[in-house]
């Protein structure tokens, strides 16, 4: 097993830990907002430093950015650790089971180690660059499928970016009646998971974070995925706008996308 993913894993299980003791007793979860729409909670917090702890004792040379504690730097440059503690974390608050802890490691910009784990189900989802992807001991791939007419396509509202509600509403009117159906389940580090398992045919959505997608993007190409942004271009981790699936998914997708897009999302 490589390094990196051995102490990936031992963090986002220790995290995983730390969240359903907390899911147990949400009454007396801390919940303040970060911003429009946006929330944090005291489990995300707890989490993150559960995660840096573990990092640290291995690597402590190594930058840690997080979406909570932001930018941690060690004097190693070189090595980023992206780490989402919660991800889907209006539906921890609610109740809803459907959340994940999101780590990825990137070595001089490109990500090398990625792993996501969804403490309700105890399925770990874990990629290494160049090995294929897993979940816990299985190999994963996507689905097989030439066009979107039968496709499930996972997606997220833009309900941080809302100045983008109608252009949103314009691509899913497109997308809808060329699949069989459409899910938007809360977290997009696990819709990307899904799609490397095969369990999504393909996935987009708009202004995402970094700590949303680093780990997702990996698991998702390493299982014979392809990730794009919405002009088909390779700028998501900037832009925060994402297409993934099935190579031919993926292009239809784009294909239906782009011609929809308002001049802020042409990027």
């Amino acid at each position: 097993m490589h390094p990196m993913l051995t102490i990936a894993t031992r963090a986002a299980r220790a995290a995983g830990q730390t969240i359903m003791r907390a899911y147990t007793e949400l009454d007396r979860v801390e919940v303040s907002s970060k911003g429009i729409n946006d929330f944090v909670t005291s489990v995300d917090k707890e989490a993150e430093a559960t995660i840096t702890y573990q990092i640290r004792k291995s690597y402590p040379d190594h930058t840690i950015v997080g979406e909570e504690d932001g930018e941690n730097r060690g004097t190693d440059k070189d090595y980023v650790w992206i780490v989402d503690p919660l991800d889907g974390t209006n539906n921890f608050v609610r109740g809803i089971p459907h959340f994940a802890v999101s780590i990825a490691v990137q070595y001089k910009g490109k990500i090398e180690v990625a792993v996501i784990y969804d403490p309700v189900r105890e399925e770990l989802f874990s990629a290494v660059r160049g090995k294929g992807a897993k979940l816990n001991d299985f190999r994963l791939r996507v689905t097989n499928v030439n066009d979107l007419s039968n496709t499930m396509i996972g997606t997220g509202f833009p309900f941080k970016a809302r100045q983008h509600t109608d252009t949103y509403m314009a691509i899913l009117a497109e997308v809808f009646p060329q699949c069989a159906d459409l899910r938007r389940t809360g977290s997009a580090a696990l819709d990307l998971a899904y799609v490397a398992a095969g369990r999504l045919d393909g996935f987009f959505e708009i202004g995402l974070k970094p700590w949303d997608i680093a780990a997702g993007d990996l698991i998702c190409r390493e299982a014979g995925g392809t990730v794009t942004d919405f002009m088909g271009a390779h700028n998501y981790m900037t832009s925060g706008n994402i297409v993934a699936g099935s190579p031919k998914v993926t292009t239809q997708l784009v294909k239906t996308i782009r011609p929809l897009l308002n001049e802020g999302l042409k990027r």
